[in-house]
């Protein structure tokens, strides 16, 4: 598979927290990248990334309100995310800023192995 997948600076592989459960999200508070994957799926795919200045902040986007933070508009990955939460994983990677957040996501994008490749 591709360099960037296996990049040094990712995370280990975390289940997604549940806030519900008052689970801890571990993830930078300054620039990064992130990635889920579901490890029950059939066919074997990541589901999305995408970057943050505040990646912490950012990931905690990915679940329908009243769970999840922020307004993201698309409704069917954070659906997606709940309906799947016991099975979703997730990494991280810090990165030193906005421009290179855009480079590494494009890269990620270019390799179009996401259910969801738009991040």
């Amino acid at each position: 598979m591709n360099d960037i997948l296996k990049h040094k600076n990712w995370t280990e592989w975390k289940p997604f927290p549940d806030p519900r459960k008052q689970e801890y999200l571990f993830a930078p508070f300054g620039y990064g990248i992130y990635q889920l994957y579901n490890e029950k799926e059939k066919v074997k795919r990541y589901v999305l990334f995408g970057r943050g200045k505040n990646l912490a902040l950012r990931i905690t986007t990915l679940l329908p309100s009243p769970l999840g933070q922020g307004t993201r508009n698309n409704n069917e990955k954070r659906n997606y995310v709940l309906k799947n939460l016991k099975n979703i994983l997730y990494r991280t990677i810090p990165l030193n800023d906005e421009k290179e957040c855009r480079t590494f996501e494009s890269k990620l994008k270019a390799l179009n192995i996401h259910k969801y490749n738009e991040s």
